[in-house]
């Protein structure tokens, strides 16, 4: 079965950090660029980070550029993003999704052709 299953929200008070971890099974992560979406209450979707396959160029939208790293571990077959300073307006469910490519468009991030989305995962800043 093909799936894609996210990990490691919660609610964390501003200043603090998470790791998010999109877990793949049934494919492999490696082949797919990976990208990190959110979605608050009442806005619309965001790309929020993207990895790349093959050389694994890395992607972050302004509004976390600085205090996000994405990376993979192929060994796990994850994609993890680590957010540090959180801030009340990251509060959001976090997605991951596969794609061919990376794509930023007019400051817009996203993947090409993505094809697997998991459930998502809560994060919640708030003191």
């Amino acid at each position: 079965q093909v799936q894609l299953v996210e990990s490691g929200g919660g609610l964390v008070q501003p200043g603090g950090s998470l790791r998010l971890s999109c877990a793949a099974s049934g494919f492999t992560l490696d082949y797919y660029a990976i990208g990190w979406f959110r979605q608050a209450p009442g806005k619309e979707r965001e790309g929020v980070s993207c990895i790349s396959s093959g050389d694994g160029s890395t992607y972050y939208a302004d509004s976390v550029k600085g205090r996000a790293t994405i990376s993979r571990d192929n060994a796990k077959n994850t994609v993890s993003l680590q957010m540090n300073s959180l801030k009340p307006e990251d509060t959001a469910v976090y997605y991951c999704a596969t794609g061919d490519w990376c794509t930023v468009v007019a400051g817009i991030l996203s993947v090409y052709e993505a094809d697997y989305w998991g459930q998502g995962t809560q994060v919640t800043v708030s003191s």
